[in-house]
């Protein structure tokens, strides 16, 4: 069984009160009091100690010189009523202590089932419920042992000794109480918290999902673009020479395979559900200078000027980064511009960001509408601010296009 499994339902219902098992089992609630071992438990022990106290009452009643013995009679029936409304203190727990106010102040056999009715009071209700019925029944007790003056003890120590039973009684009643709220508060943040990590394990399965989806835009719309191009060339220039034939063929294969590589690579990872698992090796800013060159053997005129000494000293997060951003950002010049020339110009030194701008004038020839346009701009603007960048792109006159992303490089 889970902890979330365990935490909503105990292992052991049977064991915990009625009101507390009703909080752990949702199943319960609405269905009407129902009784757990426990229950009948305590409600056996409450009325065995009622009796047991009450035949205490009824021996020193009947032995006592000061009551006659048609009321000491009187006690005891009075005394065995109550003992048997004892029953009814989880129904009606208020209306059973109010009502043992009055039978206390008219029965020593009584006063087990008071007890037990202050108890059910003290843990079944507020305390100001408590404060009142419980300072009535003490109020009461020196006028009871005024009427029946006890045998073996003043009259003093009788009521001190009344008000410490009554006292000790109600603080054992309040002391359950509050055991069984901090057992529900506990429960209640347990399970706020477990809501709160399965909040949060959603979360970072949608942000991982997210990611997925950017690599494969970023990866595979690069690789289709490649392969659109060299087809429409093979389609428009079917008596181009036999050499400009294959090479384009060999660029569409190898595109497909590298395609195909990168999408197993993706389906592994969400069939094994573990991203750190070793796959290629992922780009960064070091692999430009071979984006660069694959671009112009797909016939991009592509101009790169890097001003980074040492690309290979770049952090791996940031130069995968600005690598997708540069293989994004030459797809979109491939496929609204084509025939034009793309500068790509990268600058950055640790402290100062790295800062990436890729630049084109308008295309040569009407270029027909792509489908989709725009959403990989979007996708470059959330990685850039994800990784604490952003990034700005705008129109030239003319009709050229200007991007340029900024990438923080700690010092």
């Amino acid at each position: 069984m889970s902890s979330t499994e365990s935490t909503r339902h105990p292992r052991r219902p049977w064991a915990l009160p009625s009101a507390v098992a009703q909080e752990f089992d949702p199943s319960r609630v609405g269905r009407g009091p129902r009784r757990t071992v426990r229950d009948w438990f305590a409600d056996f022990t409450c009325f065995g100690a009622a009796v047991l106290l009450g035949m205490m009452g009824a021996d020193a009643i009947s032995s006592n010189p000061h009551v006659s013995q048609d009321l000491a009679d009187f006690d005891q029936v009075v005394g065995a009523f109550a003992c048997a409304a004892v029953w009814l203190r989880r129904r009606w727990p208020v209306g059973l202590a109010i009502a043992m106010v009055p039978v206390g102040l008219a029965s020593d056999t009584a006063g087990g089932a008071v007890a037990v009715a202050l108890f059910t009071l003290a843990v079944h209700r507020p305390f100001r419920y408590v404060a009142w019925i419980g300072a009535a029944s003490i109020a009461v007790i020196p006028f009871a042992y005024r009427l029946r003056p006890d045998a073996d003890a003043s009259y003093g120590v009788s009521i001190v000794f009344g008000v410490l039973v009554s006292l000790t009684v109600i603080g054992w009643g309040m002391f359950v109480r509050s055991r069984r709220q901090l057992l529900l508060s506990l429960h209640d943040r347990a399970l706020r918290a477990e809501n709160e990590a399965a909040l949060r394990a959603e979360r970072a399965q949608r942000l991982a999902r997210e990611e997925i989806a950017r690599e494969m835009h970023d990866v595979l719309a690069h690789r289709l673009t490649l392969l659109s191009v060299h087809a429409g060339a093979l389609e428009f220039r079917p008596d181009a020479p036999r050499p400009e034939i294959v090479r384009a063929a060999g660029v569409i294969r190898e595109s497909a395979h590298e395609a195909l590589q990168d999408l197993r690579q993706v389906i592994g990872v969400l069939r094994g559900g573990d991203t750190e698992t070793p796959g290629r090796p992922q780009p960064t800013l070091a692999a430009l200078d071979a984006l660069v060159s694959e671009c112009r053997e797909a016939g991009m005129k592509v101009v790169l000027d890097s001003r980074v000494p040492d690309p290979g000293a770049v952090p791996a997060a940031l130069g995968r980064t600005a690598y997708r951003i540069a293989q994004e950002a030459l797809t979109n010049a491939r496929k609204h511009a084509p025939g034009a020339e793309v500068t790509v110009t990268v600058t950055g030194a640790p402290g100062e960001g790295l800062t990436l701008t890729v630049r084109n004038p308008a295309p040569p020839g009407d270029v027909p509408r792509v489908p989709g346009s725009g959403q990989g701009l979007i996708g470059l603007a959330e990685r850039a601010s994800l990784a604490g960048g952003r990034l700005g792109h705008h129109a030239l006159p003319g009709g050229g296009f200007h991007l340029e992303a900024w990438l923080p490089w700690a010092s």
